[in-house]
């Protein structure tokens, strides 16, 4: 898989989390479930949206991808967000860049088991999906890892 090393900088951003990882059976009605409540509950309630577009971000990770981590549905902001809404920081750094492209649940699972196989130095403390648009079968996925 090809990618581009791009520098970001540091990003609030706001939405809600569960722990999990992926091992567990309920792994995907766990992330699924937390996707439900954000688009239910925190989506068209965060008035400080920086650009709309959403974000799956992977944090807090015990150690590497076979550990717990954090799962956040959420979005960048840049002020005050409702009550009930958990924010997580973005850290500025250097992240290995791939454009993933197609139906929106079988391109990002087929990146993450490839991604798995990659010799990638990998940070394992912020990764993210940032979804370009919101069309389920023809979706474009930047997906963020953060590395060495």
């Amino acid at each position: 898989m090809q990618y581009e090393t791009v520098e970001l900088k540091e990003t609030k951003v706001a939405g809600f989390t569960a722990r999990t990882n992926n091992a567990s059976p309920d792994m995907g009605a766990v992330i699924g479930g937390v996707w439900q409540k954000f688009f239910a509950q925190g989506y068209n309630a965060i008035q400080c949206k920086t650009t709309g577009k959403t974000m799956g971000i992977y944090t807090d990770y015990e150690n590497d991808e076979r550990g717990e981590y954090t799962f956040m549905a959420g979005c960048a902001v840049n002020g005050e967000v409702p009550e009930g809404l958990e924010t997580k920081t973005l850290p500025s750094g250097k992240y290995a860049k791939f454009v993933v492209k197609g139906n929106m649940m079988t391109a990002v699972g087929e990146f993450w088991q490839k991604l798995w196989q990659m010799p990638l130095e990998r940070t394992y403390v912020f990764d993210f999906e940032e979804y370009q648009n919101a069309d389920p079968e023809n979706c474009e996925i930047h997906i963020y890892i953060g590395i060495k």
